[in-house]
C-alpha cells in the first residue's frame, strides 16, 4: 500500500491530534522543517509513555534511527522489558525490535524522512487472546536547513472489543504480518495561525 497524501482528520487519536497540532504550531514558514526546541506538546507523564524519540543518522533509504526515549507502554508492547532500563536508549530501532517487525515498519520512518511532513499508520493486529487491536502509529520529523534530525513518534492501542493484553503486543505478530489499514503522509493542513473554517494549504 502507498503513502497517500492526507490532512490532520486522517489522525483517529485525539491525543495524537493534539500532538500534531503542536508540530503545526512550531512549522515556521511553508517547506521548512521545526526545530525540536520549538515543539510544545504539552503531554504529560502519561502521554510520554506512548511516546519515542529517535535521532536520526544519514537519509532516506540509508537513515538509521537512534532511540532517545521509550516509553513504558511501549516496552511492554515490545516485550522488551527484560531489558536493563540504562539500555533501552542509544541503540538502532532495527536493533531493538528485530529484523522481521523492522522490515515490516521502517517504511513509514523513511517516508517521513524523505517527505519531510508527518506520517500515519493504522495497523491491525491480534493480543494473546485473539482480540482484534488497531494499532496506530504517527511520526512527527524535526530538524534544520531541510534534513530531518529528529523524529518523535506516538503509538496508540485501540480495540473495539474492549480490554486488551498488551504484554508483547507487537512481539506476537512476529511471524505474522499486520493487517495494514492505513498509510498516509500528513502534506494538506490547516495552517496554525488564524486558521480559517475551511482554509487548507499545501505543505510539500
Amino acid at each position: 500500500m502507498e503513502y497517500a497524501s492526507a490532512d490532520p482528520s486522517v489522525v483517529k487519536s485525539i491525543r495524537q491530534r493534539v500532538l500534531l497540532n503542536a508540530w503545526l504550531r512550531a512549522l515556521r514558514r511553508p517547506n521548512a522543517l521545526p526545530s525540536l526546541a520549538d515543539f510544545d506538546p504539552d503531554a504529560g507523564s502519561d502521554e510520554l509513555a506512548d511516546m519515542m524519540g529517535f535521532d536520526v543518522e544519514g537519509d532516506h533509504a540509508a537513515a538509521r534511527f537512534v532511540i532517545t526515549h521509550e516509553g513504558a507502554r511501549l516496552t511492554a508492547t515490545y516485550g522488551s522489558g527484560h531489558v536493563a532500563l540504562d539500555k533501552r536508549t542509544n541503540r538502532y530501532l532495527d536493533e531493538a525490535i528485530g529484523p522481521d517487525r523492522y522490515a515490516r515498519v521502517v517504511a513509514c520512518y523513511r517516508e517521513c524522512v524523505a517527505r519531510r511532513r508527518p506520517t500515519y499508520s493504522v495497523t491491525l493486529v491480534q493480543d494473546a487472546d485473539g482480540k482484534e487491536v488497531s494499532y496506530e502509529r504517527l511520526l512527527l520529523p524535526f530538524g534544520n536547513a531541510g534534513t530531518v534530525t529528529q523524529i518523535v513518534g506516538s503509538y496508540k492501542a485501540i480495540s473495539i472489543e474492549g480490554g486488551f493484553k498488551v504484554q508483547n503486543l507487537m512481539g506476537l505478530q512476529a511471524g505474522n504480518a499486520p493487517a495494514i489499514l492505513v498509510q498516509a503522509v500528513i502534506d494538506h493542513a490547516v495552517p496554525a495561525a488564524r486558521p480559517a473554517a475551511n482554509d487548507v494549504v499545501e505543505l510539500d
